[in-house]
């Protein structure tokens, strides 16, 4: 079975996708609120929304970096734009977060266009360096010289006053929520199944929605001319070069798209809570996107979005175990090895989560090079050496049967 132009395989990887992107709220369910897993915190729809939008993200960046090799620490500043673009038209507009993402996008392309028209005339670390600047300059206009078009450090948001054209006078004089065509985006729907009630998250569908199609377009450029153009600028740009390909339409092209992923993923950030600030422009914001496609496995489609999900997740568990959480864990042992317990687990957790994460970070490029997906290709591969038989004897015979033909 083939669809939108894909093969079979991709088909069949890309109905996978879905499946599991749509039923997440369902898997899911057991690490809700009010269950016995609760603790893990992985069952909420900010939660879930958020592995949605920095899936997006990571997706975009590996497009740029995974194709192209092209390392930037700049991508936090088309986050950040994104997010401002999409709060305006919240504020001028409407509520309604469609016109709000799709200039997000826009906006993000242009000024992706920009950098990257500059940035592109240096490659390696001066790229990356470039892009570095470019970011914290972006960071400090939003913070303090643009302060009429971001409100500084307070961070822009909607406010009564606002005109909303489209929208009119807000209800009994309340703030309006961010809505698509009327529905509200915070708003959860129950049903049953299987003789359970689930509930649906408005926000999370519409972002797992939009990160199925900006998937489908990223596979569509990996499996495209234009992608293997890409990969070989990656292998040997210098030998494209002198063979007289032009390579920087291509790789501008590039950067432009992965700006406007991250541009829509700010817009979506902005929908999910109408509130953009200078923090999504920082480095440590363009840092986190890397560490999410290494960690999943750069170049690989499945990779980035493993990693915004593994990042995120343990971000949620891990910074909010405090000390009495540990003291509850190993409350039943004594008290002295109680205590050195805590002790010994509380720079890991809590604010210093960062350390954990850090951790696992360099395991994972000194033991599995290729990110999470090599992990799993490696633990797949291993089921099937023991699935084989241990015989020797046929084995040898279809390599010998050519031979004696002839």
């Amino acid at each position: 079975m083939q669809l939108f132009g894909l093969s079979k395989k991709d088909t069949l990887f890309l109905l996978i996708v879905i499946f599991l992107t749509l039923a997440t709220p369902i898997l899911l369910q057991p690490f809700a609120e009010g269950s016995g897993l609760a603790q893990f915190n992985a069952g909420y729809p900010d939660l879930m929304q958020r592995f949605a939008i920095y899936g997006i993200f990571a997706i975009g960046f590996n497009i740029l970096f995974g194709l192209t090799g092209y390392l930037s620490f700049g991508h936090a500043a088309f986050l950040g734009v994104g997010s401002y673009s999409a709060v305006w038209m919240f504020k001028l507009l409407t509520m309604n977060i469609i016109p709000g993402i799709i200039l997000a996008v826009i906006v993000s392309g242009l000024f992706a266009l920009l950098i990257g028209w500059i940035s592109l005339r240096r490659s390696g670390i001066y790229f990356s360096i470039l892009t570095l600047a470019f970011a914290q300059m972006s960071y400090n206009l939003a913070y303090s010289v643009l302060t009429p078009l971001t409100n500084g450090e307070t961070g822009l948001q909607i406010r009564l006053s606002d005109p909303r054209i489209l929208d009119g006078a807000s209800a009994a004089g309340s703030l309006p929520t961010t809505n698509l065509f009327g529905l509200a985006m915070n708003d959860s729907v129950k049903m049953e199944f299987f003789g359970r009630l689930f509930t649906f998250n408005v926000g999370y569908y519409f972002s797992a929605v939009m990160a199925i199609i900006v998937f489908y377009i990223a596979l569509r450029i990996f499996r495209s001319p234009f992608g293997l153009m890409l990969r070989a600028v990656k292998t040997n740009q210098t030998r494209l070069n002198y063979t007289g390909v032009n390579t920087r339409p291509y790789t501008l092209a590039a950067f432009v798209i992965s700006g406007m992923y991250a541009g829509l993923a700010g817009g979506l950030l902005a929908a999910m809570d109408p509130l953009a600030g200078a923090e999504r422009m920082q480095w440590t914001a363009s840092g986190e996107v890397v560490l999410m496609t290494i960690l999943g496995g750069a170049g690989t489609m499945m990779g980035p979005v493993l990693g915004a999900g593994f990042i995120k997740y343990f971000e949620n568990i891990f910074s909010k175990i405090n000390d009495n959480v540990l003291h509850n864990w190993f409350g039943p042992l004594p008290d002295g090895l109680e205590n050195f317990l805590v002790d010994l687990v509380h720079p890991f957790v809590g604010k210093g989560w960062h350390l954990t994460l850090g951790m696992l970070f360099v395991l994972v490029v000194m033991f599995l090079p290729g990110g999470l997906v090599e992990g799993g290709q490696r633990i797949a591969a291993l089921f099937r050496r023991k699935r084989k038989p241990d015989g020797s004897g046929p084995k040898h015979q279809p390599k010998q049967a050519p031979h004696v033909a002839e």
